[in-house]
């Protein structure tokens, strides 16, 4: 073949294939989490009138991924009390907000306003001339106290970067927009759950009492230790193995295969408890990973004595994560990583005190987010939800309490919240209420409105599920005993919030309150 045939076969050849290519192209398109809708539900006024902030919250229907928003112009508020008004340049102030509260922009509009001055002229007289003062605008909407609301802001008010109204130890923080998932072989349901010591599980008598107490009201969730406060497991795991190097003779439940089939045939939610930076035993094996004193080199302890680990280190991450893994493997719905903090610091006062181990020069809240990332990547293959627990306080702080919870970062990350909203833990006057024990409808109210108005910030928040007290402050001055009734009222405050899940915390299992 001479050389014009071969570029003409050649040309032929590149001309067949493009027409293949071009037929056979086709467009595979598939609609996920179609639902963006906002629950607007009216909140119950109540005695003490405060304000709280808010956006609009987008809820799961049966969808496997909430469907990516469209791009929207968010901005944030830069005053610690920023007015809203009801028209651009009116003196009629309508609402305000807290600093750092997001608000959508719909409009921006410049109003010219004419002035009249008075000029000296050269020859001492005066004229009197006409000034354009210019006021710039923005018509923005934003929730607050479960309402869309609607109004202007003066646009030096707001600004665009998240980073110039919040604390200077988030400077690192990933605010990406973490959608949540809904697993079809794994659905959410709305959990009402009681906390299950090892021992409480252990115990085949106190298990069928809590099982038909579940069927007699309206319990369908445990929340059980899998890895308690000490470091102990509540089964057999490779995980203890690998990284703690030994296994107990004995576990608690021996047979874990069977306790879930128990807990799954009586139709019970289940959540598997881990404690994550709170460990003595693995700090007995690793000492070099606690955090200890810098003055005398010994490990930190609270008033409980108990040692903490750094949250800095990332083989203590893996063996959380690994622990995790075959709690959902034997059938957890949920992973709730509990103490997925530091250690309370007195406000962050005790930080030149301690030596946290922090390597890598990370802030608190980073380290915190960087764990709750790497959970979640590693345990959505096994389709389990991941929840954490946080301070109550948290949701009304405006910085991470030095403890590295900051609502926005915690909530992005997490399927669930759960606020330790326990009345007792609430000091006097907070929220205007002179004992907060002995207000348990106001207390769970406002502490959640707080979280709820926090949650409007975030494109997908986490379901708020808040702890509960039940049991008895008897070292509250002014307590009030816990009964039935006062755990009604709070889950009546959380209604009226439009929440319908929550956990019940009684430190020794004794949930015949909620009978009576």
């Amino acid at each position: 073949m001479n050389g014009n045939n071969k570029f003409i076969v050649s040309i032929l050849g590149i001309i067949a294939l493009y027409i293949i290519t071009i037929t056979t192209t086709v467009g595979i398109t598939k609609e996920i989490g179609k639902t963006n809708v906002t629950s607007e539900i009216k909140v119950k006024e109540v005695a003490i009138e405060r304000e709280k902030e808010q956006e609009q919250v987008l809820p799961l229907k049966e969808i496997k991924v909430a469907e990516k928003p469209s791009k929207k112009n968010y901005a944030y508020t830069i005053n610690y009390k920023t007015p809203i008004y009801s028209e651009p340049n009116s003196n009629t102030q309508k609402d305000s907000l807290k600093k750092a509260v997001r608000v959508e922009v719909l409009e921006e509009k410049v109003i010219e306003t004419p002035k009249e001055v008075k000029v000296k002229k050269d020859d001492g007289t005066y004229e009197v001339e006409t000034n354009i003062e210019k006021s710039f605008w923005k018509r923005v909407v934003y929730g607050k106290n479960n309402e869309n609301r609607e109004g202007w802001i003066r646009t030096g008010s707001l600004t665009e970067d998240i980073h110039k109204v919040i604390p200077s130890n988030l400077k690192n923080i990933d605010f990406t927009p973490v959608p949540k998932k809904e697993y079809p072989n794994n659905p959410k349901v709305d959990v009402k759950g009681i906390y299950l010591t090892v021992n409480t599980a252990a115990s085949s008598k106190r298990m069928d009492e809590l099982i038909d107490l579940a069927k007699r009201t309206g319990i369908n969730a445990f929340v059980i230790d899998v890895k308690e406060d000490f470091g102990k497991m509540l089964f057999r795991t490779d995980a203890e193995l690998k990284y703690l190097g030994k296994n107990d003779k004995k576990y608690p439940i021996a047979d874990i295969n069977a306790f879930m089939k128990k807990l799954k045939d009586n139709n019970i939610y289940t959540i598997a408890r881990i404690v994550s930076f709170k460990d003595p035993t693995y700090a007995g094996k690793h000492p070099d990973k606690a955090i200890i004193k810098r003055a005398t080199g010994k490990p930190f302890t609270n008033s409980d004595g108990v040692i903490w680990v750094s949250p800095h280190d990332r083989y203590l991450w893996e063996y959380n994560v690994a622990v995790a893994k075959e709690a959902a493997k034997v059938g957890f719905n949920e992973i709730q990583f509990d103490y997925v903090r530091f250690p309370a610091s007195n406000g962050g006062k005790l930080d030149k005190e301690l030596d946290y181990r922090n390597f890598n020069g990370e802030s608190k809240p980073e380290t915190i987010q960087k764990y709750l990332k790497y959970a979640r990547k590693e345990l959505e293959p096994l389709e389990v939800y991941i929840s954490a627990d946080i301070y109550g306080q948290v949701a009304s702080s405006g910085d991470d309490m030095g403890l590295g919870q900051y609502w926005e970062v915690i909530s992005n990350e997490v399927d669930m919240i759960s606020p330790m909203a326990y009345p007792s833990h609430y000091g006097k006057g907070v929220y205007g209420i002179a004992v907060p024990d002995a207000e348990p409808y106001k207390t769970i109210y406002y502490t959640t409105l707080d979280g709820v108005n926090r949650n409007h910030n975030l494109t997908y928040p986490s379901q708020i599920r808040p702890w509960l007290q039940a049991f008895t402050a008897k070292w509250v001055k002014g307590y009030i005993p816990y009964g039935k009734k006062e755990i009604e009222a709070q889950v009546k405050a959380l209604e009226d919030l439009g929440i319908h899940e929550y956990l019940l915390w009684s430190p020794s299992n004794r949930y015949g309150i909620v009978e009576k």
